[in-house]
Order: C-alpha cells, then sequence, then structure tokens
C-alpha cells in the first residue's frame, strides 16, 4: 500500500514537472501570437520586424533541438533540462525589460533554448516510466500541450498585452519558467542514456549549419514574391555542404552525435519524411488559411476576437481533451496504425474545408477547427511526437527525437511557403476563393503523400526486437 502511494505520488510529481516545463516552451511558441500588433506599437518598429523576432525564437528552437537531448543523454537530463528552462526564464527578462527590437532579437534568440523541451521531456518520461501503457498515456497528455494550452495562452497573451503592455507577457513566461526550474528539481530524476562519451561538437556545428542554412531560405520562400531566389540558392547549396560535412564527421568520429549506420535506417528517414511531409501539409492551414478566410470580408468577415474563439481555441481545446484518447488507442493498436487513422481523418477534414470556403460561417469554421484539432493536434502531432522516442535506439535515446522536432520546423517552414505560395497565385489569376481552394487541394496532396510514408516507418515493436543484434 505504502509503495503503491508512493509510486503515484512520483508519477504524479513527475508529469506535473514535465507539464510545467512543457508550458515554458509553448508559452513562448503560441502566446504571443495576438501580442504583435502590441509589441510593434509599444517598440515604435514595423511588422516585418517583429515578424523577424518571431522566425529568429522558432530557428534557435529548431536548432537547439538538435544538440541539447544528445548532450542530455551524455551528462544527464535533469541538469540539461533545469539548464533550459532557467535561461528561457533569463530570455524571458531580457525581452521583458527589451527597449528596442534589437534587444528583444536577442531575447527571442534565448528564449530559442527551450525548443527541444517537448522532446526531452518524452525522452525523461520515457526513462522513469517502464509500463508501456502508462507511458503512451502519459506521453499523450504531455504531447498534446504542444498544440497550445486549450487556447488559454493566447487569449492570455491578448488580455495581458490589453490590460498592461505585452512586457507584462514575458514577465509571465518568466515566472512559469522558475515554477518549472523548481518543479523538475523536485519531481525528475537526473537519468541519462547508457553509454559514457564525449560531446560530438564538430558534427553538431556541421548539423547546426545545415539545418539553420536550409531553414533561413524556407523563410526567405515564404516572403513569395519578394524572396531573394538567389540568396535561396546559396543558402539551400551551403545547407547541402554542411550535411556532406556532417556526414563525414560521423562516419569517422569515435563518438558520433549520430551514428551513420542510424541515418541509413527506415526509423530515421522514414520518420522525418513523414514529419515533414505532415507538417507542410497542414500547419499553415490552421495557423494561416483557415484564420484569414474567417476575417476575409469577402467571406465570413469575422473579427479577430471571434476568430480566435471559432478557430484557434477550439483548434487546441480539441487536441488537449482528445490527447489522452490518442494514447489509450496507441497502446491498444500501436503508434504506426493510429498515426496513420489521424492521418485519414485529417485529410477528411481537409476536404471538408473545401466545402466551407463556399460558405464560411462561424459554425462551419467552429466544425473545420474541431475536426482537425481532434485529427492533427489531437492524434497525428502526437503520434509523430512519440514516434520519435519509442523509435530512438537505447545506446542514443536523444538522436531521433532532436532531429524529428527539427523536422516539425523544416515542415512548418514548407508549410507557409508552399500552402500561400500556391494560395497567392490562384488568387490573384482566379479569385480569392480559387486561392483558398488551391491551398487546401495542395494541403490535401501533401498530406496523402505523409500517409504513404508512413508506411516506411517500421513498428516500435519490430525495432526494439531486432535493436540487440542488428544495425540494419
Amino acid at each position: 500500500m505504502v509503495t503503491s502511494m508512493r509510486k503515484s505520488s512520483s508519477t504524479a510529481g513527475l508529469i506535473l514537472a514535465l507539464l510545467f516545463a512543457i508550458f515554458a516552451f509553448q508559452l513562448n511558441a503560441s502566446m504571443l501570437s495576438p501580442v504583435l500588433a502590441t509589441m510593434e506599437q509599444e517598440l515604435g518598429t514595423t511588422t516585418a520586424r517583429i515578424g523577424l523576432t518571431q522566425t529568429a525564437f522558432f530557428t534557435a528552437a529548431a536548432l537547439f533541438s538538435l544538440i541539447l537531448p544528445r548532450w542530455g543523454d551524455l551528462v544527464g537530463r535533469r541538469k540539461i533540462m533545469v539548464a533550459m528552462v532557467a535561461v528561457t526564464a533569463i530570455g524571458s527578462i531580457i525581452a521583458a525589460l527589451s527597449v528596442n527590437v534589437g534587444m528583444l532579437f536577442v531575447a527571442r534568440v534565448v528564449q530559442g533554448v527551450s525548443g527541444p523541451i517537448v522532446p526531452m521531456a518524452l525522452i525523461m518520461l520515457r526513462a522513469q516510466m517502464n509500463d508501456d501503457k502508462k507511458y503512451a498515456l502519459w506521453m499523450a497528455v504531455l504531447a498534446s500541450v504542444n498544440g497550445g494550452i486549450a487556447g488559454v495562452d493566447a487569449l492570455a497573451g491578448g488580455w495581458l498585452a490589453s490590460a498592461f503592455g505585452f512586457r507584462s507577457v514575458f514577465w509571465a513566461m518568466a515566472a512559469v519558467a522558475v515554477l518549472a526550474v523548481v518543479f523538475v528539481l523536485m519531481g525528475t530524476e537526473d537519468t541519462r542514456g547508457a553509454q559514457r562519451l564525449p560531446m560530438d561538437w564538430p558534427g553538431s556545428a556541421a548539423l547546426v549549419v545545415s539545418l539553420g542554412t536550409v531553414l533561413t531560405a524556407f523563410n526567405q520562400l515564404g516572403k513569395l514574391g519578394e524572396a531573394d531566389f538567389v540568396l535561396i540558392a546559396v543558402l539551400l547549396v551551403i545547407g547541402a555542404a554542411a550535411f556532406a560535412a556532417f556526414w563525414r564527421i560521423e562516419s569517422t568520429s569515435s563518438a558520433p552525435l549520430v551514428a551513420t549506420h542510424y541515418l541509413k535506417q527506415r526509423r530515421t528517414w522514414g520518420l522525418l519524411a513523414t514529419t515533414t511531409l505532415t507538417m507542410t501539409g497542414v500547419f499553415a492551414i490552421m495557423n494561416g488559411l483557415i484564420p484569414n478566410l474567417a476575417q476575409s470580408q469577402t467571406f465570413a468577415g469575422l473579427d479577430a476576437g471571434t476568430v480566435s474563439w471559432v478557430t484557434l481555441t477550439p483548434y487546441a481545446l480539441a487536441g488537449l481533451v482528445f490527447g489522452p484518447v490518442a494514447g489509450r488507442l496507441a497502446a491498444r493498436y500501436g503508434y504506426v496504425t493510429v498515426l496513420r487513422g489521424g492521418m485519414i481523418v485529417t485529410v477528411g477534414g481537409i476536404v471538408f474545408s473545401l466545402l466551407v470556403v463556399s460558405v464560411p460561417t462561424a459554425v462551419t469554421l467552429l466544425i473545420v477547427s474541431v475536426w482537425l484539432g481532434i485529427a492533427y493536434a489531437g492524434v497525428v502531432n502526437i503520434m509523430l511526437n512519440g514516434l520519435g522516442v519509442v523509435l530512438s535506439p537505447k545506446d542514443n535515446a536523444g538522436y531521433l527525437p532532436g532531429m524529428n522536432s527539427g523536422a516539425f520546423n523544416i515542415g512548418a517552414g514548407l508549410s507557409y511557403a508552399l500552402l500561400f505560395a500556391v494560395n497567392t497565385a490562384l488568387a490573384s489569376g482566379h479569385g480569392e476563393a480559387a486561392g483558398y481552394r488551391g491551398g487546401l487541394v495542395t494541403a490535401i496532396v501533401v498530406v496523402a503523400l505523409a500517409l504513404a510514408a508512413s508506411f516506411l516507418i517500421p513498428s516500435p515493436a519490430s525495432v526494439n526486437k531486432a535493436e540487440p543484434a542488428a544495425k540494419d
């Protein structure tokens, strides 16, 4: 009885600690959405420059995701997690004290250290929870927060900025990050990977340069007609050269960031391809096309406040509520099977969105938001995050979640570049409705490709069974 109570208390402390750590990241990612205009006003700058601070955060988050999970494997995951949330708190304080957009830019880069918190949290959960069914459930609960804290984060950000100015939002982020430090110290164990090796800093640097240049190229592509295509070509060449250097370093290093035999396996490239394609097809729909359709004076003409209530909030809330259900389904039927089911339902939701373009009302937009919230945020996103952890090899638990996090960010950048490019091109020649339909049809094609790519992902059971023997 006493042992059972201790285990229950230990689990509660662990979940609380990891939830607060994820909150520290998620607030940085989503709380500023309704605050950007206020920041622009109070700092006396332009929309474009404020947009650059957001790009800086997400790019930094992607790059830190490549390094910190692996470093945690080697020196202790709790140490790295505490350092991450502490640095995030410092970045939030710098942002709150910002007197110009340059200082805010630096602060957002510092806050980007929080980028790998979600994969790190799932790795830490896996290390402390041996029961696969319980792990699947709690993994889903934690990962579902990654889609937004039931929309409350964005609403709270808007209210704080309106009442007290944008700096109050960053003070709130700092307070949550400080609480996260306390809870992580109290509720988690300092687990490590099986090996004790030095960190592969040369390989890490080459991979960071490769992904950084590719992400910058995709951000440039998102400018559409204003994009500098010469710069994009140069960045992609540098990215390819840096990846070639990374491969060479990993092939010869005695302690590689990622052994090349893992990079050749389907668990790596199958998952990364699926994640990238899925994000490319879905991300810009609920974070761009649907809210824009809702606010278009040609169609629904809803005000910004109403749009949040009928699109972003129900989307995040549906994902949060359905996440634990997805976890139970994964424990029963397998991660890959549930992932494919979620993808099929996601395609159905995008097809329904095509019909909504003709009659976009608050009710039909709400249906789209809940549908995609359940299918993507509540199932697909969670399964992709979970697979990054359960497919990782025992001797390098951090590499796949970290690279998968980078794939999420690449997909997000591609999503804006591709779907908005199609939307803009068709709208200019065939009308606004044709633009939205073109973007959504493109999304359907890309998600269908992601579904096909998911058949390249091996089942975690088969990978774990073969683990001790093979380097397939």
